[in-house]
């Protein structure tokens, strides 16, 4: 039976009654045909910014994040700016031994030689290029259990830190850097609400974030702001951020797991509920979309 493994968390009955929540049963409902083709298992969650609505599908299930946990690495770096533990102006010379392998482009350089670069620019490369050299600098930096600590702090119990990247023997042992989509988009929240470090550290996070092209920046059209995070490893595709719909800014977290084709789930899941804030965001709360 449809809608049994869905988490609508919001304020209201459980059977929908208004038109808003007939209309997310219907695009729960999409969700669903899609992953009954999908040969992996998927996860979304998503948070009406204007509204504080949630609801989301397979939200608690706990998935492998990739490099969607440099999110929590990010807020921490910034953190430790804040209390004056980091200079984020300070220069740093990366050694060619610091090389990790993956994308990047601070990586590029260190293939020819030392490179000079700062503890900012090392942060955005994390984000932006999702450089791992850099990631592996920020974990070292901060420490993997202040990282986790932050997270008990926000009661994010499920998301976690455990290994650094491209640790392959660590993931073979099931260490695994993970979350839920109902979290990840928690967390995204309090990015975008300015809840988490100060209230200009948290846009700066976003900044950053808004530089990424990925999953979520492809299914949705050019004029439409996107500030995400997408990780990769073989099998696992997924994306956490906000797309700044016209009326109807919300955040979204997708999940993959198990996926036996290479290609990414991920612009699909996204196309279906950037559709739903997008009509939203032109019409009034009863689905009148000449209103707005």
């Amino acid at each position: 039976m449809k809608l049994l493994l869905y988490g609508i968390l919001a304020a209201a009955s459980a059977w929908p009654q208004t038109a808003v929540e007939l209309f997310e049963r219907k695009t729960l409902e999409r969700i669903e045909d899609f992953d009954e083709d999908h040969d992996g298992i998927i996860g979304v969650a998503a948070i009406d910014l204007e509204t504080g609505r949630r609801w989301s599908y397979h939200g608690d299930t706990i998935f492998p994040q990739a490099s969607s946990i440099k999110i929590p690495i990010m807020i921490k770096m910034f953190e430790a700016w804040r209390a004056g533990e980091l200079d984020f102006d300070a220069a740093v010379t990366l050694a060619p031994g610091e090389y990790v392998g993956g994308s990047g482009e601070l990586q590029e350089g260190l293939k020819k030689g030392p490179v000079k670069t700062t503890v900012r620019e090392i942060v955005r490369e994390m984000i932006r290029s999702s450089d791992n050299t850099a990631t592996n600098w920020c974990i070292r930096k901060v420490g993997m259990a202040s990282v986790n600590r932050l997270l008990d702090r926000l009661s994010l119990v499920n998301t976690r830190l455990r290994r650094i990247m491209l640790d392959s023997a660590a993931a073979q042992r099931d260490e695994e850097n993970v979350s839920t989509p109902n979290e990840m988009a928690t967390l995204m929240e309090m990015i975008y609400r300015q809840r988490v470090v100060d209230p200009s550290a948290a846009l700066d996070m976003i900044n950053m974030m808004k530089l990424v092209k990925a999953d979520f920046r492809k299914a949705v059209p050019a004029n439409v702001e996107v500030a995400s995070k997408p990780g990769e490893v073989m099998g696992v595709r997924c994306e956490t951020g906000v797309i700044y719909v016209k009326n109807r800014p919300f955040v979204l977290s997708v999940m993959t797991a198990f996926n036996g084709k290479d290609e990414s789930a991920v612009p699909a899941l996204t196309r279906i509920v950037y559709e739903h804030f997008d009509r939203l965001g032109r019409g009034n709360r009863y689905g009148n979309l000449g209103t707005r």
